[in-house]
């Protein structure tokens, strides 16, 4: 874990379930080469696929579902994996648009990734259709090579990553529990193999006024949607002393329904970002007491709630790292160099509390998005352009290519292996 851009050296903690634990590989240890012919027949067979997995792309792009929601992408991102022999299940973690699809019965689990949601009103500006299809296409590549390498391909099917946080969710119900490495890769205007994220918090913070007349009988009122308006200009001078790295922003949810009415209810929608958990926790304390000022000036009562789980920052695992930052370069891609990696955070993803738990990686495979970032509608339009397309490829070469590099390497296998065994010894423990 890198500490943050300030220094404090309360970034420097580790959460439990980091790669240090209870080995002593060298984390910075490059896998040993990958049989060739292992990497020939993954490329084949996902070449051979090409053309289905761009039209999988563009069908999930073509209907946008958002979180919790995406019964459609679901069906279509399950369809191919069934064909091909994958044993799946549905409904997992008890989230209805959640899935998992496995092949082979190797010892060690393969994880790959799926997301399929997408944003309200801009559609896949995040790209998530590339998402699903290179996760597709990378496990269909696996696949071919399943036995021969003694591994059981997991696909992941994971909703709500825009606001929900499935993977913490499916993380928490012990889907992840037989996972040995967790991968994926996620769209954006560059190439990063060590993609960074900030910690997340979503939230919901309501205030309690008193409704009245707002012209006959204003002193009977108290107006909550003034208190928003303290607690926002609370949080605009509080930016100017916040740590390297944290962020807030923001929008009214609901402020009134009436001019004439004084608002006795108001809603902002908040989130709070930070490089790490610890930094997180910091401005949590300190945001939380301007939405308290807003309350206690305005006479109003206000309650905090988290929409979502906290989402944590990644954290690559250096191997996988190692692997993939080669493979991608061996498509013809050039992700940016390591030193500036921390310099482009790429927002914030529930993978990262995957990434604290797991080995796993994250990283941004470029597209051409004609200069327009994520969340942006030129970005939707791009995540089906040419470019796009390549990287659903790419992407899927890349991650199966990295899981070959790993899976035949013992001293990793085996360090990846035994942090299986000590997740699910940890979770017998818990029950008990």
């Amino acid at each position: 874990m890198q500490p943050s851009r300030n220094g404090d050296e309360r970034s420097l903690r580790k959460p439990i379930g980091r790669h240090e634990v209870g080995s002593a590989v060298p984390l910075n240890a490059a896998p040993t080469p990958a049989d060739p012919d292992l990497i020939s027949e993954v490329d084949a067979a996902i070449a051979a696929d090409r053309d289905r997995l761009i039209a999988l792309s563009h069908d999930i792009h073509s209907e946008p579902e958002l979180a919790f929601e995406e019964f459609r992408s679901v069906a279509k991102t399950i369809e191919p994996l069934r064909e091909r022999g994958f044993r799946i299940e549905t409904d997992v973690a008890d989230l209805p648009t959640a899935f998992t699809a496995e092949y082979g019965s190797g010892d060690l689990v393969v994880g790959i990734c799926a997301e399929y949601d997408a944003l309200p009103e801009i559609g896949h500006a995040c790209g998530h259709n590339i998402i699903a299809a290179s996760s597709v296409g990378a496990a269909l590549g696996l696949a071919a090579i399943a036995d021969a390498c003694d591994i059981t391909v997991k696909v992941l099917g994971t909703p709500a990553e825009e606001s929900g946080g499935g993977k913490v969710l499916m993380l928490e119900r012990g889907v992840f529990d037989d996972v040995a490495m967790a991968m994926m890769v996620h769209p954006g205007p560059e190439d990063i193999a060590g993609a960074h994220s900030l910690a997340l918090a979503d939230l919901s913070v309501v205030f309690h006024g008193r409704e009245s007349h707002a012209s006959a009988a204003p002193q009977y009122g108290r107006n909550a949607l003034d208190a928003v308006t303290v607690a926002q200009v609370a949080l605009g001078l509080l930016r100017q002393h916040l740590l390297p790295g944290q962020q807030l922003h923001g929008i009214v949810g609901s402020g009134g329904v009436a001019p004439n009415i004084v608002p006795g209810h108001a809603e902002l929608l908040y989130y709070l970002r930070a490089v790490d958990s610890a930094a997180l926790d910091d401005l949590m304390q300190r945001a939380s007491a301007c939405f308290e000022a807003g309350a206690l000036a305005t006479g109003c009562t206000h309650e905090i709630r988290k929409l979502a789980p906290t989402y944590t920052e990644l954290t690559p695992d250096s191997a996988l790292l190692c692997a993939y930052r080669e493979q991608i370069r061996d498509l013809g891609r050039e992700p940016i160099a390591p030193e500036f990696e921390a310099a482009r955070p790429l927002g914030s993803t529930d993978m990262g509390n995957v990434t604290n738990v797991i080995a796993g990686i994250h990283p941004v495979i470029g597209i051409d998005a004609g200069g327009a970032v994520t969340h942006q509608p030129a970005f939707a339009a791009a995540a089906v352009n040419a470019s796009a397309d390549r990287a659903v490829l790419d992407g899927a070469t890349a991650l199966a290519r990295t899981a070959i590099h790993i899976a035949g390497d013992k001293v990793h296998r085996d360090r990846l292996s035994e942090r299986v065994m000590q997740r699910q010894f940890q979770r017998q423990e818990d029950i008990r």
